[in-house]
């Protein structure tokens, strides 16, 4: 694997990305209601990062399969944390 100067605009944006995803992760498991968390969200989030992981490969971009692994590792957090939030809290009445 080797690495271009120009892979480090990349990296670093993957780098912003990826804690951007994670802090707005971290805001809705805070968030008093569960109902803001779009389970439709995360079901499009992870069937396109599967895509672009598939296209990334294929087109041998190391940086984009990693960039897309990472954000479908966050949009499978992010659907745990939902549910385990929505268990939790119970139906509403």
């Amino acid at each position: 694997m080797t690495f271009e100067p120009v892979d480090l605009l990349g990296w670093a944006a993957t780098i912003v990305l990826i804690a951007t995803l994670a802090r707005q992760i971290h805001k809705q498991h805070q968030a008093d209601s569960v109902e803001a968390v779009s389970t439709w969200l995360f079901v499009g989030q992870m069937t396109a990062s599967v895509m672009f992981i598939a296209y990334s490969a294929l087109v041998g971009s190391t940086v984009f399969v990693v960039t897309n692994s990472l954000i479908l590792i966050t949009a499978i957090t992010g659907q745990v944390l939902a549910v385990r939030r929505r268990r939790n809290v119970g139906p509403r009445r």
